[in-house]
């Protein structure tokens, strides 16, 4: 009787350290790297179906995000935890506890598995400390040259715990504007490692998850009216968006210099020609919160890493018809602060 060698003869995940082409088939490669890799980092995955069943009874959030990142490895983080983080973000911002999460992986040929193991095991620490799960995923390669890397998608979804989810339209005039920490590390942390340059003391990006200090928020009795976390285009975009969301618009005045920002951040930042408050954070968020709850909210944030210089910044002034966030000096001068105009900081996260 005739031996069969049923091994296929393309090379497979035992025998490369790179990503191959038959990484994406859908085959043999496809599967060992699903249950050598993924599915030991999130073991939700072990199941192998095509999709996550959940139960769900009340109101729920979701949001997807894509991460592209340049560099992929960064001072505080890496791609992988950034695509935790990013995703879970956005659920926290809707007043829901984030509960699943999905990753599709755009992998290109010869991406180091070592690489792929160590962003792996970032999103796997990361899925820990936020208290999530990934339940589904897919990973896709594409031809040498036509990727760079490594693109990740997560999408997410959660419970909304709060009463009335927030929202623009629930802004009153004489609302505080309160921001979680200090700002623009991430932007100025990927900048730095992108063109190599030495900043004493080096800058970290403040890439975290905040679904545990914005809970902490609702179980101290505060319930933001608005929340928007401060990622591409920072504070003055995440301003600007909320001032026009409403449907009277909002005139935003916030003092330039209560907004917290690390020296070594703001020294890169005039290095380069760029505002602090047009850069991106990926672990900060401002929400808007009533007065007589503001200082309760400021103390609450303290509590948590990386909320330590959590501050009030402003007001909500008056309505005004075309929306618009001002910032006034110590010396009494008001400016007008523009929504950012174009790519400031191009694949930023």
């Amino acid at each position: 009787m005739t031996d069969f060698n049923l091994e296929c003869p393309v090379t497979g995940y035992a025998n490369t350290d790179v990503i191959t082409l038959s990484h994406g088939s859908g085959g043999e490669s496809t599967q060992r790297l699903i249950m050598n890799m993924f599915a030991k980092a999130f073991p939700n995955l072990q199941t192998d179906t095509d999709g996550a069943g959940i139960l769900c009874g009340r109101t729920m959030a979701f949001t997807t995000d894509s991460f592209v990142v340049d560099p992929i490895f960064f001072p505080g983080g890496d791609i992988g935890s950034l695509s935790v983080h990013g995703t879970v973000n956005d659920l926290a911002m809707m007043g829901a506890k984030p509960l699943y999460l999905s990753v599709a992986f755009i992998l290109e040929e010869g991406f180091l598995l070592k690489d792929l193991q160590t962003i792996v095991t970032s999103m796997s620490a990361a899925v820990k400390e936020a208290g999530v799960s990934i339940v589904t995923g897919d990973t896709k390669v594409v031809e040498k040259g036509h990727g760079h890397g490594i693109y990740i998608n997560t999408s997410g979804i959660g419970m909304v715990l709060a009463p009335v989810a927030p929202n623009p339209d629930r802004i009153h005039v004489g609302d505080k504007v309160i921001i979680s920490g200090d700002v623009a590390r991430h932007g100025m942390a990927i900048m730095s490692a992108r063109n190599g340059i030495e900043i004493d003391p080096p800058i970290f990006s403040d890439s975290a998850s905040i679904n545990r200090s914005v809970m902490s928020l609702y179980d101290a009795g505060i319930h933001p009216y608005c929340m928007r976390d401060v990622t591409r285009g920072g504070v003055s975009a995440a301003l600007n968006e909320i001032a026009r969301a409403r449907s009277t618009p909002i005139h935003i005045r916030i003092s330039e210099e209560s907004v917290p920002v690390e020296d070594n951040v703001r020294g890169l930042a005039e290095l380069l020609g760029v505002d602090p408050l047009h850069i991106a954070s990926e672990g900060r968020f401002i929400l808007f919160a009533e007065p007589t709850l503001a200082k309760k909210a400021v103390n609450t944030l303290r509590k948590f890493p990386g909320g330590e210089k959590a501050a009030i910044i402003g007001e909500v002034v008056a309505e005004h018809t075309s929306g618009l966030v001002t910032a006034k000096s110590l010396l009494g001068s008001e400016k007008i602060i523009y929504m950012p105009a174009g790519e400031i900081l191009p694949r930023i996260c």
